[in-house]
């Protein structure tokens, strides 16, 4: 029997249908195109680009805002954002300095003194998170609000403990909490291991668990997924927790490169975290996104601030004017999509 013959309406719905697919398909490989033509640009400026080592440098600088930009990930796509990523580093880079100052004496063991800061770190910024959770679900407050709200406290509580000045660990101890930013397995610095590691869980349960699968329909549609029986107060809650962890291990992982904390720690790490999402091909209202797509996204911004700095194309100090176009560029291309 021949098959049914396609009417003109028929033909035009499926016309309709084909083109937000092939937009799919360009919006999952934009990202690892423009990493790619951003690759051979840089090379073609700089030679010294290629190497293994910029690259590794590029990677290590990356795996700051990168495991931030995982837990942002899930932010967004469950249809909220958080704009105190900085601060919040800042503060609690801040904290585990003045702990492990403290503890280092305190306990006789400088090592003790160092895992036990390290703990903090994360334990800090999953209270932080779970704080803006309880805010934003219990208290009713828009997330844009609450964030910007302690975007302003952490950073005055960070000031204020400094006097202003910097916190700065003890020469001791911060020689021996230096290899966790230095030091490298199998060539690879230690940050990059811990950034895949981070990344890779965080796409199994985006991807892979109930709660992933919440996120995302608590950002596709917030009532619908109340009627489908999600408890989506505790799902927004664990998802502004499970940020605050990532900046507590970003944090930790920060503190041995420069041993020190001050007002500018972590400035504007809010803004490349959120452009690394969108960057990545998330959608700013929510609902979809990938966790390989912000891995790239990351990659991607620090592979332009590289190139900036090896070349004379445009002045560094436009870095973060560059991020705010991309952002910019990015939301007009995602208008209108859901």
């Amino acid at each position: 029997m021949p098959p049914p013959k396609l009417t003109e309406s028929t033909e035009s719905t499926h016309r309709a249908e084909a083109r937000p697919r092939w937009t799919e398909r360009l919006r999952a490989v934009g990202p690892v195109l423009g990493l790619v033509l951003l690759c051979i640009v840089g090379t073609a400026l700089n030679s010294d680009f290629a190497t293994v080592d910029n690259a590794m440098n590029v990677l290590t600088r990356t795996a700051f805002i990168g495991i931030i930009a995982v837990g942002m990930c899930f932010v967004i796509i469950s249809g909220g954002i958080d704009l105190s990523v900085g601060s919040m580093a800042a503060l609690i880079a801040g904290s585990v300095i003045m702990f492990i100052n403290w503890a280092g004496p305190a306990f006789g063991s400088p090592l003790l003194a160092v895992v036990m800061g390290a703990v903090l770190a994360v334990v800090l910024g999953a209270v932080f998170g779970l704080a803006h959770g309880l805010l934003i679900t219990k208290g009713r407050i828009e997330p844009f609000i609450v964030t910007l709200g302690t975007l302003g406290i952490f950073r005055a509580y960070l000031t204020y403990f400094a006097d202003g000045g910097a916190l700065t660990l003890d020469n001791n101890l911060s020689d021996l909490y230096a290899p966790v930013y230095y030091a490298s397995i199998f060539s690879i610095p230690i940050p990059v291991w811990v950034f895949v590691i981070v990344a890779i869980i965080g796409g199994i349960i985006l991807n892979r668990t109930a709660y992933g699968r919440y996120v995302q329909a608590i950002g596709s549609n917030e009532q619908v997924a109340r009627y489908a029986a999600v408890d989506v107060d505790r799902v927004k809650i664990l998802t502004y927790a499970l940020l605050g962890v990532c900046v507590g291990i970003a944090t930790l992982l920060y503190v041995p490169r420069l041993g020190s904390a001050s007002p500018t720690t972590g400035l504007l790490w809010e803004l490349e975290a959120i452009a690394a999402v969108i960057v990545g091909g998330t959608a700013l209202k929510g609902g979809a996104g990938s966790i390989t797509g912000t891995v790239i996204g990351a990659i991607l911004l620090s592979v332009i601030s590289n190139i900036l700095n090896l070349t004379s194309v445009i002045s560094v100090y436009l870095n973060a004017a560059v991020q705010g176009f991309v952002i910019i560029s990015v939301a007009f291309l995602q208008r209108g999509r859901r």
